[in-house]
């Protein structure tokens, strides 16, 4: 009988704390919203707007996290562990790089980002997101150094350390939260300062126990951290794809969140719980793509192609199974969950309307979405799914949602519904890709 590569002892190690630290991770959003809620609807406004710029860049990291992820899994399936730890330094270069770039950019230019975005709204939500913004992007390199290491760790099948990393991030910004919002009064400030030591800490913890000698994919090696073009090109052969697709999905988002701001801020503020509440609901399917990547990946290097697509279908029968009572557990606690906010009367019922359908689309091909995609960049298929992504993006859901939104007045509904237009379109694309077994023909070291 072929030996597998992973046991179910091992799958369980892996995923397990993957969703416990997506809950984590997903939290830190929700309380920021949830106490900021308490500063009126202009401030929930202003920070839901500036959070639609922030994914932006974390779903670009996230991306180059797995890239480097990817080629450190294809290594260490190959049994070549200096090469995977050359691999994980060359990471965190790239990821200092770009995300303190990008960080001096909004320092100097966040004024003109929110208005070149978002237009003219209202001036005490554009005050708030400018406060939001400022003290967000100096939190931007920690972030990018913590999103490295957590890939590196599941890289490794080790993913405690970014489980147990997040916790103390969520400690930290939930009592900064408290402190800073209730106990001195500094309302959107309070909440961006939270986040901004939470993820300065979450990153040297991450730095301190990359750099210990027994790790697999110790950074402390020298040389380890100075440029190797070779060795950066293939983890951009994966990260700049899934970086573009990442990007541009999310610049899609922000036009759209551009045409929801035009409904008011009862709109703005229910489609920012909204958001909130639906990450939760993802939490399955997110934690086994993150998944997919480490055991994919390290298959695809070993050669085992049919262990590869073993592995994707069970996994992929396991992100159903999870979504499916995420799901089911919002349909019968949507309106205790969204009247833990403070909203109007109104906006309530917005956020309740969007999760409502939310629930019921997402449960039917959510997974295939976003969870399947990931067995293919694992693999190195990765300029299929940013193609599809951004054609998918740009065609339907953008165009879409004007049509939905202002043609039929459909409304904030009508951009969420032109959202589940791209997701047909998507997993269409991505199960033939699939089916067809081209992604296994694919590798990257």
């Amino acid at each position: 009988m072929e030996q597998r590569l992973f046991s179910r002892e091992d799958l369980k190690k892996l995923m397990v704390p993957l969703v416990i630290e997506q809950v984590l991770a997903i939290s830190i959003g929700l309380f920021d919203t949830l106490m900021v809620s308490s500063c009126g609807e202009a401030a929930v406004s202003g920070v839901s707007l500036v959070d639609s710029i922030s994914v932006l860049l974390i779903q670009i990291l996230s991306a180059l996290a797995t890239g480097g992820a990817v080629v450190c899994s294809q290594y260490i399936g190959k049994k070549m562990p200096e090469r995977a730890k050359l691999s994980a330094g060359q990471l965190i270069f790239i990821m200092l790089v770009t995300s303190g770039t990008v960080m001096v950019i909004v320092l100097f230019l966040h004024k003109f980002l929110l208005r070149a975005i978002f237009g003219q709204i209202d001036a005490d939500v554009m005050a708030s997101a400018e406060i939001y913004f400022i003290i967000s992007a100096l939190s931007y390199p920690f972030l990018g150094v913590y999103n490295a290491g957590a890939a590196l760790f599941r890289a490794i099948g080790n993913s405690k350390i970014s489980m147990y990393t997040s916790l103390v991030m969520n400690i930290v910004n939930i009592g900064g939260n408290a402190l800073l919002i209730f106990g001195f009064g500094m309302g959107v400030a309070g909440a961006a300062t939270a986040t901004l030591v939470a993820r300065v800490i979450s990153a040297l913890v991450m730095l301190m126990l990359l750099m210990k000698k027994e790790n697999p994919l110790c950074i402390a090696t020298r040389g380890c951290m100075k440029p190797q073009w070779e060795v950066i090109a293939k983890i951009l052969k994966i990260g700049i794809p899934s970086g573009v697709e990442n990007g541009m999905f999310q610049v899609g988002k922000l036009l759209v969140s551009s045409l929801t701001a035009t409904f008011g801020t009862a709109a703005i503020a229910a489609n920012a719980v909204a958001n909130s509440i639906a990450g939760f609901i993802n939490i399955p399917g997110i934690s086994i793509g993150l998944a997919i990547v480490t055991v994919i990946g390290r298959c695809i290097g070993a050669g085992e192609k049919e262990q590869a697509r073993y592995y994707s279908k069970r996994l992929m029968g396991l992100a159903y199974l999870g979504m499916l009572l995420t799901n089911v557990a919002l349909v019968f606690g949507v309106r205790p969950l969204v009247s833990c906010f403070a909203l109007s009367g109104e906006a309530e019922e917005i956020a309740v309307e969007l999760l409502i359908s939310y629930a019921v689309c997402a449960v039917l091909i959510w997974p295939l979405s976003f969870t399947l995609p990931n067995v293919l960049r694992a693999a190195g298929d990765a300029k299929y799914t940013m193609g599809v992504s951004v054609f998918s993006m740009w065609v339907f859901r953008v165009a879409s949602s004007y049509f939905f939104a202002d043609t039929l007045g459909l409304g904030v509904l009508g951009v969420w519904v032109a959202m589940y237009v791209d997701w047909v379109f998507r997993s269409l694309f991505f199960a033939v890709r699939y089916k067809r077994g081209r992604w296994m023909e694919k590798r990257v070291v």
